[in-house]
């Protein structure tokens, strides 16, 4: 077995170069090498695979669905090197995929969240939070993808901001209306008059100056939606959902404008940095709003016919 150990570590060190993290796989694929060995095999099989995936109980099919997808990756590599391998067949578990309708906030929403986060008590929290939440909304990025950005990534002259880690390890460039730009070069001035002496080179600074965690951000803006009034039992809107809301309200927009969506959803999806289109058009079916305009439209263009 010492072999197909060697193999994981082959495999997760290529698919890690190319920019995919893997730590599922990287948790799970060594307990699946100690299954085949107890199982006296050598070999990876459908049949074992399919029973290493289903080993935890009381657990729903879509987490052994993950599972059974993590040895099917691993089996399609090994497959290369020892053609007895067996791939398991895709669809053995009734797993779904239920994703969560987002909070889509508002224009005015993000008027007043804006509003909360220069409302908090510390100067420079306050600062932070209120550029921090305004980049999301207006830019779509990620959290994460704007917490990572160092001072250096934003050029002020051309208005374009570089993630060097976005998803999958990727770098993209995100160009940012002019208004955009001004309000984050006002922050960077308020930045360094309020914290000059920081601990690390974030563009976005804590109180301490140090770079924002998402544990904190996720803190501060519970506090503020509480406070606004739109946060309750069912409803808890995140950070991430600014990023949603950018999505849909650029949709809604081309859909009232007249723009042919399929034409221009590849340059929504780039600028999100989604790997495909189908991913952005997810946030069709995120929206009432956008489904209502899309229906009467459709009404209209039938109704032209008859």
């Amino acid at each position: 077995m010492n072999a197909m150990c060697g193999h994981v570590e082959d495999y997760l060190r290529m698919r890690r170069s190319l920019g995919y993290k893997l730590e599922r796989a990287g948790v799970l694929l060594p307990k699946l090498v100690d299954y085949l060995e107890t199982a006296g095999s050598p070999t990876l099989t459908s049949e074992l695979a399919i029973s290493w995936a289903r080993l935890p109980v009381g657990v729903s099919p879509n987490h052994w669905a993950a599972r059974l997808a993590v040895a099917r990756g691993f089996a399609r590599y090994l497959q290369t090197i020892d053609p007895a391998t067996e791939i398991p067949p895709a669809g053995v578990f009734p797993a779904r995929r239920n994703r969560p309708t987002p909070y889509l906030w508002s224009q005015a929403d993000i008027a007043r969240l804006l509003d909360g986060a220069r409302a908090l008590r510390s100067p420079i929290r306050a600062a932070t939070h209120q550029a921090l939440f305004g980049l999301l909304a207006v830019s779509g990025m990620r959290v994460g993808e704007a917490t990572g950005l160092d001072r250096g990534d934003i050029d002020f002259e051309t208005g374009v901001v570089t993630i060097r880690h976005a998803k999958h390890d990727r770098t993209r460039l995100v160009p940012l209306h002019e208004t955009a730009v001004a309000a984050l070069d006002a922050y960077a001035t308020e930045r360094d008059r309020l914290c000059p002496a920081t601990r690390s080179d974030a563009f976005f600074v804590s109180n301490t100056g140090t770079r924002l965690t998402p544990s904190g951000i996720a803190k501060t803006l519970r506090q503020i939606t509480t406070d606004m009034g739109i946060r309750d039992a069912t409803t808890a809107p995140t950070a991430h959902q600014l990023r949603h809301s950018f999505a849909v309200r650029t949709l809604i927009d081309w859909q009232q404008s007249g723009v042919s969506i399929d034409g221009h959803i590849a340059i929504l999806s780039t600028y999100l940095g989604h790997i495909a289109p189908s991913d952005t058009y997810w946030y069709l079916l995120a929206s009432p709003e956008l489904m209502a305009t899309a229906a009467e439209r459709l009404d209209t263009r039938l109704g032209a016919r008859t």
